[in-house]
């Protein structure tokens, strides 16, 4: 039930009675009763959407607007000037694409889905505390290196991009290294692997988690918010993070 201290599984329907009233053979009693088949990984996708969900929305919504409020304000002042991050070949290689754009702006969406698919307060309360381990621990990066991504190597005319020009005034080049983009991403990217397979959902989606995540790193390079070096600083904070988080997780 929605709003409930934790959601409890789909019940199970009770075994069926014998048809035969005969006392059952030496065979039968040595053999375990079968179990009726839990609920199938769409009736638990929506059990656990729909479980405390005023909560979840309550509280992401809320963390948000703390983080962002931190970030903007490291972006805006700076404890020393930010140092601009070397290019890679990559870098230079990869051409600007303002229509990743939709890609980079879903990871809002992305990281929401793991405490949209938790069933309990505690639940989500040790994985907010990991969560906000994670962007404190950027946070402090950002403010004892002050890093900057370097102006494009191709002038864009950003009358012709609107919604990217609306980005560059918001979310400026600081802030680069790490790359918490990347980092909740793959943070986002592993819970939810462990989720879907905790419900046992099929490969397919399975699948469109792992190519959902590399939509979203591959976005924050091809819009040239972030370079490589930023990126693979962002998967090297992102995994062990997520790697404890799995592991250590009171009352589960």
């Amino acid at each position: 039930m929605v709003g409930s201290a934790r959601c409890g599984a789909v019940p199970r329907q009770p075994l069926a009675k014998p048809l035969s009233t005969s006392a059952p053979s030496r065979q039968n009693k040595l053999r375990p009763p079968l179990a009726a088949p839990g609920p199938g990984w769409r009736a638990q996708l929506w059990q656990r959407m729909g479980c405390l969900f005023w909560h979840k929305a309550l509280g992401i919504s809320l963390f948000m607007w703390v983080f962002f409020a931190a970030y903007f304000y490291l972006l805006r002042n700076p404890s020393k000037p930010p140092l601009l991050m070397p290019l890679t070949a990559l870098d230079r290689a990869l051409a600007f694409q303002p229509s990743a754009l939709l890609a980079y702006a879903s990871l809002w969406l992305y990281v929401s889905i793991p405490p949209g698919l938790l069933l309990s307060r505690r639940e989500l309360f040790v994985f907010g505390l990991w969560v906000g381990s994670l962007c404190v621990f950027g946070l402090a990066c950002f403010y004892l290196v002050p890093t900057a991504v370097p102006a494009l190597l191709a002038p864009v005319d950003l009358s012709l991009h609107p919604a990217f020009a609306l980005l560059q005034g918001v979310d400026a080049a600081g802030n680069a290294c790490p790359s918490l983009h990347v980092a909740s991403a793959v943070f986002a990217a592993l819970w939810i692997e462990h989720l879907l397979r905790d419900m046992q959902a099929p490969w397919w989606l399975r699948a469109v988690n792992a190519v959902w995540l590399l939509l979203i790193v591959h976005s924050t390079l091809a819009t040239k918010q972030h370079v490589v070096l930023d990126a693979l600083a962002g998967v090297a904070l992102g995994l062990p993070f997520a790697w404890a988080s799995l592991r250590w997780r009171p009352g589960r």
